[in-house]
């Protein structure tokens, strides 16, 4: 009974709790620790004490019989509201993603229970399944990553710490400052919660062509509510159609939750489309989808809206040719968070806003609308999550070349200020990045870190991951698509995809993530921490040093510059990112000779028949370059002559296209100057893939004619009489 007093009182004290913080209008998390349970018993009693807005149990379904989600789903209550979040992660473990997605759905005066064994991080957890390779098991991988949220839970002054069987432990809580909160009732726009919501929605809604809004806030600043109300208010002004894109639907539910709030006498007619009944509609579309209707000019042009959410979560060559396309858009995306990096997103997409639509406008929200500056929860959720890792200092150009140095991963979990260091180098890097690339960081099983530091302040960093080394047995199994073990990506896609069963036995080393400071781009580090590695890699016995990245051709020219070899191309968009995938290679001794070797007569044989098909939309910037790692066969005299009759007189290009096929092929292994490249490009993708020169059949055939002649006068042969002029054709 004693007991149970004991625990009744600690959970009226922690109710009388968040009624204080609902009063400053924050949210606090609470480390809930011990004997399972015990620890379920207490959140029960929790749940039960107070009549809280839709709260929510996540974890596994042995938990109590209350409403439970798996942390798997924890994305799909994005734009949701919560007060109280029981996250027990004794049975499923810890899942990095579900606490950054929940904490977000927490509104004034919430608790985020964090349910953990006594003591939590000396050993890996279920949720490390994720990332235990083949043929390793979770459990036998390292913890570091866990031991070192342990450590932040135990110093932190802004969460509530409880082990079962002991009273609760509150941290002081400042004095309210009425300065600093964000009202409700602050009078305006009655559809917007905060005066910087409601310029951000009359800013969307009077979008002007050519002048694009880009919009960055952190989470829970009403971002994605913003876009909803202003899609609204512009269908019901008639606008004809708005296209909403995202990484996922999921993503933009919020959008849709309020563009329906807004317009109650429209509909839902699909998951992806909202109607009213004059006809306008806001349809989502997914970067793959939308990039592929775009192409095919089924989407964009006059009076078109474009609205574009968590743009940092996507390439931004994709985000530039949908700006081309399309008069009117907004780009919104997070500053931070594992949507995406908008400090990442800002410095790889300003460059082309300046070129293409100089009068962009950049626009903040700074003010949370479900709690108040200063909330415990966000400092908490930000420090345990590295949501906001600094950026390093960057240094001047040594005059020596730089060394690179291996970073031993258990150290580097108890180096806070160079652990964020590294990951906001990371983070600005890649549009893509989630707290559970922390994790993989400092536990993924056959990773390392190599890092160029001068002053104390990373310059570069470089990430990598063994692969492969599959007995011979398994190996064929995996390329039969009878088996399909986890991890080992790149090297099982080969064989699965390439049918090489030697990409599978021979020993890998994948690059995961590179990066350099933004200010030292273009001096070499890169490459140094690329020859570093393979040095090393080349000692240690690995065969073959890869690597796989969206095909985007600043990327692709890189790692051709580096002596990589295309290896595979994905004959299919990646849906989040709207960009096909393709594989490099580079073979380290003989044995990845050999099978590089293989690799890449099966690359060069099949890609023809992939970019005339399955690759048609594959940008000719990136044919051009894939063509320039196709063996040299210079022209024999009958494919001359029937370029010359191409260039010079009437002959039908589709019946001389072997010839300008093999001029295209010819032509990308020419240094080539900034005029003749985008003939180059085009060349190869009417040669290839059947893309026409210009809109007219006339006009695309006397631009072929003309571009042919001027190519061809590249690989001048002295029996032809280049230069010349095309003859014009009537």
């Amino acid at each position: 009974m004693a007991d149970n007093s004991t625990q009744a009182r600690s959970v009226a004290t922690l109710i009388h709790h968040a009624h204080r913080l609902a009063r400053r209008g924050w949210r606090q998390l609470v480390w809930l620790s011990g004997d399972v349970q015990q620890c379920q018993a207490i959140a029960q009693a929790v749940w039960q004490a107070h009549p809280w807005q839709a709260p929510l149990w996540v974890g596994d379904k042995t938990a109590p019989p209350l409403p439970t989600l798996s942390p798997r789903k924890a994305r799909t209550r994005l734009g949701a509201e919560h007060q109280l979040v029981v996250m027990d992660t004794h049975r499923t473990g810890f899942d990095p993603e579900a606490l950054g997605a929940l904490s977000g759905t927490l509104t004034t005066g919430g608790l985020l229970v964090l349910i953990t064994p006594q003591p939590w991080g000396d050993a890996p957890d279920p949720d490390y399944a994720r990332f235990a390779d083949y043929p390793r098991n979770w459990s036998d991988l390292t913890s570091h990553y866990l031991a070192r949220l342990a450590r932040q839970l135990q110093t932190s002054t802004h969460i509530v710490r409880w082990k079962a069987g002991c009273r609760p432990r509150f941290p002081r809580l400042p004095a309210s400052d009425a300065n600093r909160a964000t009202r409700r009732d602050w009078g305006g726009d009655s559809d917007c919660l905060t005066s910087d919501q409601a310029y951000a929605v009359a800013q969307l809604v009077g979008l002007k062509r050519r002048r694009p809004l880009v919009i960055t806030a952190d989470r829970g600043r009403g971002k994605s509510a913003a876009l909803g109300i202003a899609c609204a208010r512009l269908l019901k002004r008639k606008t004809q159609r708005i296209v909403l894109t995202a990484p996922r639907l999921s993503a933009v539910e919020s959008v849709f939750e309020r563009v329906a709030a807004v317009c109650p006498d429209g509909q839902r007619t699909a998951p992806g489309r909202f109607e009213l009944a004059q006809g306008s509609e806001l349809l989502f579309l997914p970067p793959d989808g939308l990039t592929e209707q775009v192409e095919a000019q089924q989407q964009g042009g006059a009076g078109s809206y474009l609205m574009v959410d968590e743009a940092a979560a996507i390439p931004a060559a994709l985000l530039g040719q949908w700006l081309t396309a399309f008069p009117r858009v907004a780009f919104a995306t997070t500053v931070h968070g594992y949507e995406g990096s908008g400090r990442g997103f800002a410095l790889r997409f300003r460059a082309t806003l300046e070129r293409l639509t100089p009068q962009w406008k950049a626009l903040e929200i700074h003010a949370p609308v479900r709690f108040r500056s200063g909330d415990p929860l966000e400092a908490v959720v930000n420090q345990l999550l590295l949501l906001k890792a600094p950026l390093p200092i960057a240094q001047p150009q040594a005059a020596s070349a730089p060394a690179s140095t291996l970073i031993d991963r258990g150290w580097l979990a108890h180096q806070d200020a160079t652990l964020e260091k590294l990951f906001g180098l990371l983070v600005q890097s890649h549009y893509r990045t989630s707290p559970n690339d922390l994790r993989q960081l400092l536990d993924g099983p056959g990773t390392q870190l190599r890092v160029i530091e001068q002053a104390g302040e990373p310059q570069a960093v470089l990430v990598t991951r063994d692969e492969g080394g599959f007995e011979a047995g398994l190996a064929d199994q995996v390329a039969r698509g009878e088996r399909r073990p986890q991890g080992h990506l790149l090297a099982q896609s080969l064989a699965t995809h390439a049918g090489c069963r030697e990409a599978l036995t021979a020993q890998w080393r994948r690059v995961v993530r590179i990066a350099t400071h933004p200010e030292r781009r273009r001096q070499g580090l890169g490459q140094t921490l690329l020859d570093d590695d393979t040095a090393a890699a080349r000692q240690q016995g690995v065969a073959l040093y890869g690597a796989t990245f969206g095909a985007e051709a600043s990327l692709l020219r890189f790692w051709l510059a580096q002596g990589f070899t295309p290896v595979r191309l994905g004959i299919s968009r990646e849906t989040a990112t709207g960009e096909f995938a393709v594989m490099v290679a580079k073979a380290l001794n003989a044995q990845g000779e050999t099978v590089l070797m293989e690799l890449k007569q099966r690359f060069q044989a099949a890609l023809p028949s992939l970019l005339a098909f399955e690759l048609r939309m594959l940008p000719a910037s990136v044919v051009a370059l894939l063509l320039a790692s196709l063996p040299q066969a210079p022209l024999s005299a009958h494919e001359w002559q029937d370029v010359t009759d191409v260039a010079t007189a009437h002959r039908d290009p589709a019946l001389a296209r072997a010839a300008l096929q093999a001029l295209a092929r010819e032509v990308s292994h020419c240094a080539l100057t900034p005029t003749h490249q985008p003939l180059s490009q085009q060349l190869a993708a009417w040669a290839f893939q059947n893309v026409p020169l210009a809109g007219g059949h006339q006009e695309a055939v006397n631009r072929l004619r003309q571009a042919v002649a001027t190519l061809a006068e590249q690989l001048y042969h002295p029996r032809y009489a280049f230069p010349v002029k095309p003859r014009k054709v009537e």
